[in-house]
């Protein structure tokens, strides 16, 4: 066996981080690498270097009649869906033998788009993703930052790439408050107990329940004193609860709210459903690993989750300390095809070289990354009262 592959993209995440070491004057962050930010989760769970099923086991890449096609059914009730995506009552939803005769059966792209209005994570391996890396959608008014001002950060956000944005902005020096439903806490809080307190020590933890008024009303009076919010909901989902981030960033001098979204904002994609490993699919990573290899796999352990929480944080941190405010959408799957396209442009040779050695390395324990020290996170809800002045029931 030979020496561990680097993780593909490692290099474009170590050149984000020191341009946000950079602008925020972070010692903690500068001392951070792209491999460690990578591969950490992977690191702290013993994974191994995917093949066509991903390092975390929630994602499959599966041959359809004319290609192939990544399905993420991870959560409880993506498999009760999957009778009426192939219009076949009799399908046992945890038959997967059954599962890959039906998509073996169906073309990739119908499929897929298909998959995607029914709620499913799914993408097609030839699609490409058009979506930009960021786009912003409200202008907000300006405001002058003072030269020792540290943001106010909500983080309405779960499980990896905006916890980590705001994990970041806490080794920047911002105080972070990380709010979640009282009936639907973030996942990773119990599904990765050690990941969780990793990426949300030192923020203070709030719980409401967005439908209820006096909930709500507290966490927009938050909101509004607020100088960043990123959050992860599709872009109906918010408002449909009553809050309008449109109507908060136009009104509140200097508000930064980012939105972090699998596929942009656009037509269909604005509500797709994508996690990790799919958006690395559909940013174009198997497919950048084929014409490397002529291998199908994952590259990384839900490379698209660390890659945009990196982004996202150099973007808000940014635009943050421009006292500019405004609503930016941010897409996972755009991030990821931008971030080929520099390495492609930056060292075509040794990102095609990362390829090939991580198609070699199927099946051997993923790269080791550093594992860095962590703090429990705080209680659930531990911190409404201070922050809401509303208690958190028993």
């Amino acid at each position: 066996m030979g020496p561990a592959p680097v993780i593909p993209l490692s290099g474009w995440a170590d050149r984000q981080l020191q341009a946000l070491a950079k602008s925020t004057g972070s010692t903690e962050i500068a001392a951070l690498t792209g491999v460690g930010l990578l591969g950490e989760r992977a690191t702290r769970n013993g994974f191994r270097i995917p093949g066509q099923l991903s390092a975390g086991g929630g994602c499959r890449l599966y041959k359809a009649r004319d290609g192939w096609l990544a399905l993420s059914l991870a959560r409880p009730d993506d498999r009760t869906l999957l009778p009426a995506l192939f219009g076949d009552s009799a399908l046992d939803p945890e038959d997967d033998k059954a599962l890959s005769e039906h998509i073996a059966a169906s073309d990739v792209l119908a499929l897929s788009v298909r998959g995607a209005e029914f709620g499913l994570a799914i993408a097609a391996v030839s699609e490409g993703s058009d979506s930009p890396v960021h786009e912003t959608i409200a202008e907000g008014r300006s405001v002058d930052r003072k030269p020792d001002q540290q943001p106010l950060v909500i983080d309405l956000t779960a499980l990896w790439a905006g916890p980590l944005a705001t994990h970041l902005l806490t080794l920047a020096g911002a105080q972070v408050v990380k709010v979640e439903s009282r009936s639907r806490p973030d996942a990773m809080r119990t599904g990765d107990p050690a990941f969780f307190d990793l990426l949300n020590q030192r923020k203070a933890s709030v719980a409401v329940d967005l439908h209820d008024a006096d909930d709500r009303a507290a966490l927009i009076a938050l909101i509004r004193r607020a100088d960043v919010v990123i959050e992860s909901s599709r872009p109906r989902a918010l408002l449909q609860l009553g809050i309008d981030a449109d109507a908060l960033v136009a009104e509140t001098p200097g508000l930064v709210w980012i939105s972090i979204t699998g596929h942009g904002v656009r037509g269909a994609s604005a509500n797709r459903v994508g996690f990790g490993d799919d958006c690395g699919v559909a940013g174009g990573l198997t497919t950048a690993l084929h014409e490397a290899t002529g291998t199908i796999g994952f590259v990384g352990d839900a490379i698209a989750d660390p890659l945009t929480g990196i982004a996202a944080a150099r973007l808000a941190w940014e635009q943050w300390a421009s006292g500019k405010g405004g609503r930016i959408f941010a897409s996972m799957s755009g991030t990821v095809a931008a971030a080929i396209a520099e390495e492609t442009q930056t060292d075509s040779q040794a990102f095609a070289q990362s390829l090939h050695d991580w198609a070699k390395g199927v099946g051997q324990p993923f790269p080791s990354a550093p594992l860095r020290p962590s703090q429990p996170a705080r209680p659930f809800g531990a911190d409404t009262q201070h922050w809401l002045g509303t208690a958190q029931p028993c």
